[in-house]
């Protein structure tokens, strides 16, 4: 049974809520869509930060607090002017992951995230998304600088980043900093 808080509006609000959505930029390449995230989509992120594979970020959290995590993916964009997308495949329309621009109590600049659904890592759709949401920030949002902040251990999201081209720095005992630099204007 989904609860009350997770399940798709109706009526009224469910048209209130697709009129915000719409104000939220939409990325395409040939291959992905980031878009609006929908209450919807609430599982596939539960999904991923509940289990183990969510230990790098947090977890495993709680549904409780997985919820609040994806509210803040969404409530960005009311917030900060940006936010998180969900990644969605083109052709199948099937839910891949999330890409976040996001601020957390402790970042010191904007950080780009990403997540993906165990069966969809490995197949460059983090590395795609990521590339869509770092191009939007540097290009629309005119941002200097972008980091990820990545568990030591993670080693999955470094080498991400490493193929991003970010520079490497140290944020905390546990915590690397890696700094995406927007070089049209240095």
């Amino acid at each position: 049974m989904t609860l009350r808080h997770a399940q798709a509006p109706t009526g009224i609000p469910s048209a209130l809520a697709a009129n915000v959505a719409a104000q939220i930029p939409t990325l395409v390449s040939d291959a992905l869509l980031l878009r609006a995230p929908l209450v919807e989509d609430f599982s596939l992120y539960a999904e991923v930060m509940c289990s183990e594979r969510g230990q790098y970020m947090g977890g495993p959290l709680s549904r409780d607090d997985a919820w609040w995590g994806f509210v803040q993916l969404a409530s960005g964009w009311m917030l900060h002017g940006h936010g998180g997308w969900s990644i969605v495949d083109v052709d199948s329309e099937e839910l891949l992951g999330f890409v976040i621009l996001g601020l957390e109590p402790g970042d010191q600049q904007i950080e780009l995230g990403v997540l993906v659904s165990e069966s969809n890592e490995g197949l460059s759709i983090a590395h795609e998304a990521a590339q869509m949401a770092r191009t939007f920030a540097f290009d629309t949002l005119k941002l200097t600088e972008l980091a990820s902040y990545i568990h030591k251990d993670n080693t999955r999201s470094i080498t991400l980043a490493e193929r991003l081209g970010a520079k490497r720095t140290v944020h905390d005992d546990t915590i690397l900093a890696y700094i995406h630099t927007n070089e049209a204007v240095q």
